[in-house]
């Protein structure tokens, strides 16, 4: 059986949504037991020229959800509000996440699979891609590339987490 598009992707996508869910409540608890305000962990980042723990999040979001709808609609911009400065409003953007993922019809993803996908930042930059080269080309390593850095900044604040927390929920057999 060939490998659709939605295959690619879909279930990935949320299997590593959920894991960084699940970073989000040790985040969470972390703070609680360590006595720590939320923001130094909301707020932290990998290196100074790097965003911030929420704008990862944010991003897993933004590669996931929007791009699907992005693909629909055969364009994409980058979503340029600030990153929500909570854990719950974090939460929210991954619930919302996995809503339009698990919406997505497998049959209407390869249909549009060949259509033009075009990304824009204002008048400025674009490019044009196919949406199956979009997706798979540009928001899924962007996706992946934002969870691991959300995992990254963690661990180096002394979280302790490990691999499985970021693989999350394998889709194993049986």
């Amino acid at each position: 059986m060939p490998l659709t598009l939605y295959d690619a992707i879909v279930p990935t996508w949320l299997q590593v949504t959920g894991s960084v869910q699940g970073l989000i409540d040790k985040a969470e608890q972390w703070c609680t037991d360590e006595g720590h305000a939320p923001s130094e962990l909301i707020g932290a980042c990998l290196a100074t020229d790097m965003l911030p723990f929420a704008y990862q999040v944010k991003s897993c979001w933004v590669h996931s959800a929007l791009a699907l709808e992005g693909a629909k609609e055969g364009k994409f911009a980058p979503h340029m509000d600030p990153p929500p400065d909570s854990f719950d409003g974090l939460r929210d953007l991954l619930d919302q996440a996995v809503s339009v993922m698990k919406e997505t019809d497998a049959d209407e993803l390869e249909a549009i699979a060949g259509n033009d996908m075009v990304f824009t930042i204002g008048d400025k930059f674009r490019l044009d891609f196919t949406v199956q080269n979009f997706l798979l080309g540009f928001s899924n390593p962007n996706f992946f590339f934002h969870a691991t850095t959300a995992y990254d900044i963690l661990r180096m604040k002394g979280i302790e987490i490990g691999k499985r927390d970021y693989l999350g929920q394998l889709p194993v057999k049986g």
